[in-house]
């Protein structure tokens, strides 16, 4: 079995080897990369020094830490961004960001996918898939993506997220430009013949009720950044669809810091 070794974008010169030091010797440890200073307490720009109230969350106050987002990405020679992959239920959103991820990571980048499935087993558990949860659910997501940003990496959102309003949100919560939206613009019956869960079948013969695309909208985006879209009535490969979104990662400068 040959296992594949992603390339690696740092050079042997910016690696430094490091004996031991023996009992009498002390080895200071210059830092690899340049660190903004912040003065010690100051606070995310924008914010005040105030204790203050967020929602029900009462008594708090922001604490900004001296190594910030700039010098996350400097140090991962990338730009920390969420890409948000929106579509109907078995359009290939976990195909693609899948298929993003390896072909990121063999190119040297860090990412992390968020599975919508993946996250009903563990953060999301506790929620349904009526409207009010499934609000609930995309914020969360929102939020933990933007943290994700914030530390430099490449995240990679895949949900059904049928409601603009609650995209939108999540939209806002990151710096301009750097949440991209991917719309997988799949006809219905294109997803319901692949149908990979067995869902549609299920809805259609009424034993699951609120269901995107069938009794449930699905309202799609009205500017995103990407469109992903059937050619000549045949799906993309993956590794296509992958292509499209690294070519925009390229071109608006997120794979250099």
């Amino acid at each position: 079995m040959h296992t594949l070794t992603p390339p690696s974008r740092f050079s042997a010169a910016s690696i430094h080897r490091m004996s031991l030091p023996g009992p009498s010797r002390a080895v200071k440890i210059k830092p690899a990369v340049a660190v903004t200073r912040v003065r010690s307490g100051s606070m995310e720009p924008g914010r005040n020094n105030a204790v203050t109230s967020v929602g029900k969350a009462t008594n708090i106050r922001w604490h900004e830490c001296q190594i910030r987002k700039i010098d996350r990405q400097n140090l991962l020679q990338q730009k920390g961004c969420v890409i948000w992959i929106t579509g109907l239920s078995g359009s290939g959103k976990s195909t693609l960001a899948c298929a993003l991820s390896r072909e990121l990571h063999y190119r040297g980048h860090l990412t992390y996918v968020l599975d919508g499935d993946n996250l009903r087993h563990g953060l999301n558990r506790d929620l349904t898939f009526k409207a009010e949860d499934r609000a609930e659910n995309i914020r969360r997501v929102g939020e933990v993506a933007k943290l994700f940003a914030d530390a430099g990496v490449i995240c990679i959102a895949s949900l059904i997220s049928p409601y603009r309003k609650e995209r939108d949100a999540c939209r806002s919560l990151l710096p301009q430009s750097t949440f991209i939206e991917v719309f997988m613009d799949f006809p219905l019956e294109i997803c319901e013949a692949r149908d990979p869960k067995g869902l549609y079948k299920l809805a259609r013969a009424g034993k699951i009720k609120g269901f995107t695309g069938i009794d449930d909208p699905y309202e799609a985006p009205l500017n995103c950044e990407i469109v992903i879209q059937p050619e000549n009535g045949k799906c993309p490969s993956p590794q296509t669809m992958a292509e499209q979104v690294i070519s925009y990662l390229q071109q608006n400068g997120f794979l250099h810091s």
